[in-house]
């Protein structure tokens, strides 16, 4: 099984987006832009942050995100009611839109919205019940699990629960891919990888090294 590493991007602005998107493109082939409404997560990042010009050029089609040509991106929607908000992420080019089973009382609706325009992803948490998301999964391209408590922060504690989630995942959808977002690191991936996971999603264990080339590729030579 191919496992693949996806740095994820948490931008206080458009220029941070910019920046580290430059450091990665050429050295993997999706990032993982997070975003936070700041409602259903304790702080907003970009777009919802402040208001941006880049994005309402975004969604006038007038500008596309960051080497749109040459990196695909998927997007973390961490926000409350992401009914409102999902048809913006495909009008700026997401490949894929992750939604959070937690954010909202309307799962099925987002994913109806989402599935004939853009791969669809449902993120849960240690509690999430899995009953939640099991009508849906025939439009669901993965399922991202939280290994962290408390979302929208880079750099939080890894935590041990995730592997009851993964297993139970595991058991219950075997083909279904599994993806890791929070806490991933070196100590951990290995741990991860003969759990099941199929993706990981790494934020900090990136971007917070000096060297982000190697960071990656400690990553890509360990998931091999």
């Amino acid at each position: 099984m191919s496992i693949s590493i996806i740095p994820a991007i948490l931008p206080n602005s458009f220029k941070e987006l910019e920046e580290k998107m430059t450091q990665v493109n050429g050295l993997v082939p999706m990032v993982q832009v997070d975003i936070c409404d700041g409602k259903y997560t304790p702080k907003a990042t970009w777009p919802y942050r402040k208001p941006d010009n880049s994005f309402d050029a975004m969604m006038r089609e007038e500008r596309g995100m960051p080497f749109w040509e040459e990196l695909d991106f998927e997007v973390d929607l961490m926000a409350r009611d992401p009914e409102v908000l999902v048809l913006q992420w495909v009008t700026a080019g997401a490949k894929r839109i992750i939604i959070h089973a937690d954010s909202t009382e309307k799962l099925g609706e987002v994913i109806a919205m989402c599935k004939d325009l853009v791969e669809v992803g449902v993120a849960v948490g240690f509690n999430t019940p899995l009953e939640k998301i099991l009508p849906y999964v025939a439009d669901i391209s993965v399922i991202q699990c939280m290994g962290i408590g408390r979302i929208g922060f880079q750099g939080e504690v890894f935590d041990d629960r995730v592997f009851d989630k993964i297993h139970e995942i595991r058991t219950t959808l075997p083909e279904m891919e599994i993806s890791v977002d929070g806490g991933v690191n070196l100590e951990n991936i290995d741990q991860l990888i003969d759990a099941g996971v199929s993706r990981l999603v790494v934020g900090s264990a990136i971007f917070g090294e000096i060297d982000i080339h190697k960071a990656i590729s400690d990553f890509q030579e360990r998931a091999v």
